[in-house]
């Protein structure tokens, strides 16, 4: 992320030294030097990807340990209750804290499913953002090269 960020402000400090044309809004950018930017994001944005992925999956990592420590509480719970069968309100009351912690892990789960998927898509969003600024500011470059011509 931090060398995606320093691309960026690369290309924005290019945008912003470049020489101006007289008379308008336009400005003259060295090619070479906003392509060769431009293949260095390229490069880093699979790994900005792959990245997001691997939050999404130490999310489900965590999701499927708390699942798993469910379980474990509810064979616990049930080695218990086999040992009190007598003991009706023991019984009862160790049903209700199993279907407790499996409520409460099956609701984290899914905080944590949506948290995950909101802060890859968070990340994406903005990454397509900057892109679709940096692709219109060459867009504008280019045309304005063109018309120099």
């Amino acid at each position: 992320m931090m060398e995606l960020l320093s691309c960026l402000n690369e290309l924005d400090e290019l945008v912003q030294n470049s020489s101006r044309v007289p008379m308008t809004r336009k400005i003259m950018v060295d090619e070479e030097k906003i392509l060769d930017l431009l293949d260095r994001i390229r490069t880093i944005l699979p790994e900005e990807v792959r990245k997001a992925k691997w939050v999404m999956q130490e999310r489900e990592k965590v999701i499927e340990a708390s699942r798993q420590e469910a379980n474990r509480i509810i064979e616990n719970a049930q080695k218990e209750l086999e040992r009190r069968v007598g003991e009706h309100e023991i019984v009862a009351k160790a049903k209700e804290m199993a279907q407790e912690i499996i409520a409460k892990a099956e609701k984290m789960s899914q905080e944590m499913r949506l948290g995950a998927r909101d802060y890859a898509d968070e990340v994406l969003r903005s990454l397509q953002e900057r892109l679709e600024k940096i692709e219109r500011e060459i867009a504008n470059g280019r045309a304005q090269l063109e018309n120099m011509k």
